[in-house]
């Protein structure tokens, strides 16, 4: 089955690590990709600002490194910015690659920077890491929880959704979460989380958050990392469908995708790369899902989301 995946970090590893799209040794590549069956990957230019000085400047970088791996695989793989483009590149038996910052502060501290960013192509930005920003509060270790939004931050988010890039709550604290929901006129996305009933992770979101994401018209992105859906060292499917079917119990069917996070998570998964998707598909199957629920969890929700949201 066709799949989008909502986050990998494969484009700042290509930078880093001087490999390349076509052919490599991380989770996610083309030939990965072709054989999974992906429809479009969201790609991350993830910016580390605890070690950056230039945030602005090391995205440009990393944007360029990957705007030429997307030139030379031109045949195979095709920018996208929204659902008509992504429809025509199908067409042409294309991958659409939709593109991310994650990490807010890379737009550094003018409210223009984020026409700036639209223009390049970016429809998606994770709005912190794992440090505060000019955006507001990461949830990384519940440690700054209450504290949600800036003012600035807000703003920001509303800029975002006027031009038609998504905010994405991943990694956001709990009080940025509910910001987010006050603040927001239109749906957002959670790219790459899970639920914290099922495993007691300040990046996972409560109940109480899956059913107002889900009121919302928003997303989650199932996210592969050990630490987020289970006890076990490697990334188990049984434990990505128990979280899938308390997700689909709590908020319903239409808030769940699939938001990987290969390339950035460090454990090894049941689903190797991004060539085994249908690892996760066979498992629902056999649970009892049913496959227009299948296909709405692999793709159709978040068609559905960026036809509301994507210009």
């Amino acid at each position: 089955m066709k799949y989008i995946d909502l986050h990998c970090d494969t484009a700042s590893r290509i930078l880093y690590e001087h490999e390349g799209l076509k052919k490599n040794n991380f989770k996610v590549d083309i030939g990965k990709l072709r054989k999974g069956q992906c429809l479009a990957q969201v790609f991350a230019f993830f910016i580390d600002a605890g070690k950056i000085d230039n945030t602005m400047s090391e995205f440009e970088v990393m944007y360029n490194k990957f705007k030429e791996e997307l030139e030379e695989n031109k045949e195979d793989i095709e920018l996208v910015t929204n659902l008509t483009e992504l429809n025509e590149i199908e067409k042409k038996g294309k991958i659409g690659a939709f593109l991310s910052i994650e990490e807010g502060e890379a737009l550094g501290k003018h409210i223009e920077n984020v026409e700036k960013v639209y223009k390049k192509g970016i429809r998606f930005v994770t709005l912190t890491w794992n440090y505060k920003n000019s955006f507001g509060y990461p949830n990384d270790g519940f440690r700054y929880k209450d504290k949600g939004l800036t003012k600035f931050g807000m703003q920001m988010v509303l800029e975002m959704e006027r031009l038609g890039i998504l905010p994405d709550a991943s990694h956001l604290s709990d009080a940025g979460f509910y910001d987010l929901i006050k603040v927001c006129k239109k749906p957002f996305i959670v790219t790459h989380s899970n639920s914290r009933k099922q495993t007691l992770h300040s990046r996972n979101l409560t109940d109480e958050m899956i059913k107002l994401l889900a009121d919302k018209g928003g997303v989650l992105g199932i996210n592969f990392c050990s630490k987020f859906i289970g006890k076990s060292q490697i990334s188990l499917i049984e434990d990505m469908v128990r979280h899938i079917k308390h997700i689909r119990n709590v908020g319903g069917i239409d808030v769940i995708s699939l938001g990987s996070d290969f390339d950035g998570i460090e454990n090894e998964v049941e689903i190797k790369d991004a060539s085994e998707f249908n690892k996760l598909e066979i498992a629902l199957k056999n649970e009892g899902f049913k496959n227009e629920e299948i296909e709405k969890i692999y793709y159709k929700n978040a068609l559905r989301l960026f036809k509301e949201t994507l210009r």
